[in-house]
């Protein structure tokens, strides 16, 4: 199965920036959609972005204009360049992959990475 961590959260005033990272390892045969998420305090976990393998990238409304997600394949690493961040982007941010192993469809969670933004 593959392994991801997360990395580049932190403590920011409104209108900064930060660049999440997401690096992958373990074995798999096809990787497919990359995304990020965030789960808010007393909220459930939403998309923020995601990219095919293709690198079609789709944002939510929130994040458009605002977030620039990228991937590399070759390294299977994965990052979110965060812009203009304002308090409500505050959460924890999680990445998530999806990959074919063994003719399977499977997907992968990163622990989470605290982003706070404040006022």
């Amino acid at each position: 199965q593959v392994q991801l961590v997360e990395s580049g959260g932190g403590l920011v005033q409104a209108g900064g920036s930060l660049r999440l990272s997401c690096a992958a390892s373990g074995k798999f045969s096809v990787m497919n959609d990359m995304a990020w998420y965030r789960q808010a305090p007393g909220k459930q976990r939403e998309l923020v972005a995601s990219i095919s393998r293709g690198g079609t990238a789709n944002y939510a409304d929130s994040a458009k204009g605002r977030f620039t997600i990228s991937r590399d394949n070759a390294r299977t690493t994965m990052s979110l360049q965060m812009d203009s961040l304002s308090p409500e982007d505050t959460g924890v941010y999680y990445c998530n992959y999806q990959y074919i192993i063994h003719g399977r469809y499977e997907d992968s969670w990163g622990q989470g990475t605290q982003v706070t933004i404040s006022s």
